[in-house]
């Protein structure tokens, strides 16, 4: 079995296939030190490179698809580099050998909560895309009363800069703390700084966000800040199969015959979880001590 090598640097997240087509054409892709042509197919144990440095060595069987949820605090950026230095998600991540973590959209820099990182590029390109209409709840605070005739459109519509946009669902969470209210919000796209701006746009300032559902996926109460649970093999096989990409599920259904995995020093649990099937956390400690 073999793999053109467009396809397979978007499968690991590097890009579209469009993209990297055009990486081919201008030179920036090579095989075995080589320059890539377009269409070239690769060979198990053939080393692709991308502008000069090692991208992965090439397996006729690719691993089946790891996804982490992952609890993201405030303070961190989720790019993988940053010039100003900014910590990212990226840096507090297990290493994989021939494969890389993909972030299924992003979250800002001032909002916490569920962020997921898999290892499969083109099910985060399906995951993000409007047309499988995946819902995001966050909750929200805000400083102030909000008018029931904002909320009301919010709910119908508000027209942004990108064009008109909308909550699906809000719903007032009790507890108000002092000056502050708290509001559950739904929508299904993941436009830049989306939720901020459309509470900004009826003069209501944000004073915390937080991501708490991805789809099918909540954050689990369990998990702090900065670390990250990995899903079992049978919720990552339902999260393929609902994307449309039945061999990957296949690939992860089988996964699960094989002897558990670790990373770093904390094994993963040996028996199945509550709902939501995920692996035992593991998180910044345990990872230095590891290097």
């Amino acid at each position: 079995m073999s793999e053109r090598v467009h396809k397979a640097l978007a499968r690991l997240g590097y890009g579209s296939r469009r993209e990297i087509e055009e990486w081919i054409r201008a030179g920036r892709v090579e095989i075995n030190r080589k320059l890539a042509q377009t269409g070239a197919t690769l060979a198990p144990g053939d080393v692709v490179s991308v502008d000069g440095r090692q991208a992965f060595t090439y397996e006729s069987e690719p691993a089946a698809c790891r996804i982490l949820v992952y609890y993201k605090p405030e303070g961190e950026i989720c790019t993988r580099a940053d010039p100003e230095g900014r910590p990212t998600i990226f840096d507090r991540l297990p290493r994989i050998n021939n494969a890389r973590w993909v972030s299924v959209g992003r979250l800002d820099i001032n909002t916490a909560g569920l962020i997921l990182l898999v290892t499969n590029g083109e099910l985060a390109n399906r995951l993000m895309h409007p047309s499988l209409g995946v819902e995001r709840e966050y909750v929200v605070r805000v400083l102030g009363e909000v008018d029931p005739a904002a909320l009301s459109r919010l709910r119908s519509g508000v027209m942004l800069e990108d064009g008109e946009a909308a909550f699906d669902q809000i719903y007032e969470i009790g507890g108000s703390d002092g000056a502050n209210h708290w509001f559950g919000v739904v929508l299904k796209e993941g436009r830049n700084r989306e939720v901020r701006r459309l509470w900004e746009s009826q003069g209501v300032k944000v004073s915390r966000l937080k991501r708490v559902r991805f789809g099918s996926i909540t954050l689990p109460r369990r998990l702090r800040r900065g670390h990250y649970e990995e899903m079992e093999a049978a919720a990552v096989a339902e999260l393929l199969r609902f994307a449309g990409m039945e061999a990957g599920a296949k690939a992860a259904t089988e996964s699960a015959r094989e002897p558990q995995r670790r990373i770093g020093r904390t094994a993963y649990a040996r028996k199945p979880a509550a709902k939501g099937v995920y692996r035992k956390s593991t998180g910044p400690a345990s990872r230095k001590k590891s290097r």
